[in-house]
């Protein structure tokens, strides 16, 4: 059952969400070259503690694998998501990562995630960003009561594919709020028409990863890894479903 959020309830889990805003628009100034994702999940992890919440990653648990171990998930080139911070993971010019950010805050859950670029990088990887942006954003758009989740589906992977690059398989989006994932599942493909109908009141995370060389990953441990070594990007926000357009509450500006 998809969980219908009232007023009281939205506001706890806008303010999860306004905590990871913070976290990435802050983010964007530390990304550097010479700097590990390992400092980066510290600065992360004191931003969220400083505002009064948890990082929700933190000893997030799956069967099969050891608790998360830290605040963030840092992807860096061809992982696509779930990468762990690692101090010897230093970041070079040339590189991107995908950082995503989960936050815990009287009872409510925050989810988002950007992909930044490290110094000089070549136009075909701004392309590959921007045309993984402009995917979410066509998601986002179709995200109002009375569609379905497929309306979302459809109009992100068909941004994807028109521009010759590939959702990774698998991996989906997902409601927000009250946990970390709730249902419903929100897939990067999928036909217009069909899935649960949207409600105001719902809350989902919507987060299409592209690859570019294939669809196809390949599962290290927590981390999901493009099956070619080919780059993929990651952006994430969590939404307000309501009457009309979508509040988006992961907005960085």
């Amino acid at each position: 059952m998809i969980p219908i959020k009232n007023d009281e309830e939205v506001g706890r889990i806008r303010e999860a969400n306004r905590i990871v805003a913070m976290v990435l628009h802050t983010l964007k100034d530390e990304v550097k070259a010479g700097v590990s994702t390992w400092e980066l999940d510290r600065i992360a992890a004191e931003i969220i503690r400083g505002e009064g919440a948890k990082p929700a990653f933190l000893g997030y648990q799956i069967p099969g694998l050891p608790p998360f171990p830290a605040a963030i998930c840092a992807s860096m080139n061809d992982t696509i998501v779930h990468g762990i911070p690692r101090k010897g993971d230093v970041l070079r010019d040339g590189d991107i990562i995908g950082v995503d950010v989960g936050t815990v805050k009287n009872g409510c859950y925050g989810d988002g995630a950007w992909t930044y670029v490290v110094g000089g990088v070549p136009d075909e990887t701004i392309r590959l960003l921007e045309v993984t942006l402009a995917s979410l954003l066509c998601g986002i758009a179709q995200a109002v009561a009375g569609n379905r989740v497929g309306d979302i589906s459809a109009a992100i992977g068909a941004h994807i594919r028109k521009n010759g690059y590939h959702a990774a398989d698998s991996l989906t989006g997902h409601g927000v709020g009250f946990a970390l994932h709730e249902e419903p599942m929100v897939p990067n493909v999928g036909r217009k028409g069909l899935g649960a109908r949207l409600r105001a009141g719902m809350t989902l995370a919507i987060e299409p990863m592209v690859n570019v060389g294939t669809s196809r990953v390949k599962e290290v441990g927590w981390e999901f890894k493009t099956a070619d070594g080919s780059l993929s990007a990651h952006f994430e926000h969590s939404i307000l479903i309501r009457d009309g357009e979508p509040e988006i509450l992961t907005k960085t500006g």
